[in-house]
């Protein structure tokens, strides 16, 4: 059993956990965290999958797949603090609202490939010799400057309505249900 903080929509202020595990293995509020815990890793590989194309289909060999899925695991952990300092400086609200991962990520790749292009290698020395706290401070600087609207996730439109078919009484339609 695990007392909420806070009444669910429906008013309940407990959950009740049942599994076959012990409790002197995990206890409710241990369970109820590694439940937590799986879904923030289930949303990652959502993410992997749907913004870096890690399963290509074309790669047979296992030790490629986990190549690509490893630097896919990267470029998610890259993604991961770009929206950290996104979110220190305009605020966790407005980027968990409707900041789209894939166009962020497009950016990025992007201006990646154009950075390596146009500045050369010993302009990343300054990087290399920064430390944490510095580091966090550009990144920050620099989030500062981003136009979160450039990166809105699209709203998905209304469904328009099939037409109906149109009846032709020359070949009626017969449910086989109706007919036994």
């Amino acid at each position: 059993m695990v007392q909420l903080n806070e009444p669910t929509r429906h008013g309940d202020q407990e959950v009740t956990i049942l599994t076959n595990l012990p409790v002197s293995v995990a206890d409710a509020p241990t369970i109820a965290q590694l439940y937590l815990k799986r879904w923030n890793i289930e949303g990652m590989f959502q993410v992997i999958t749907d913004t870096f194309d890690c399963e290509l289909n074309t790669l047979g060999y296992p030790k490629a797949a986990l190549f690509v899925f490893c630097v896919a695991i990267v470029a998610f952990n890259i993604l991961s603090t770009v929206k950290a300092a996104l979110k220190s400086v305009h605020g966790v609200g407005k980027v968990e609202a409707g900041l789209s991962d894939y166009y962020l990520v497009e950016e990025v790749q992007g201006t990646y490939r154009g950075m390596n292009i146009a500045l050369p290698a010993p302009l990343w020395i300054p990087f290399l010799q920064m430390n944490l706290s510095e580091f966090a401070l550009t990144l920050k600087q620099w989030a500062s400057e981003i136009d979160l609207k450039r990166f809105c996730s699209s709203k998905r439109g209304k469904k328009k309505p099939k037409p109906k078919p149109t009846y032709d009484p020359k070949h009626p339609h017969r449910s086989t249900a109706r007919l036994l």
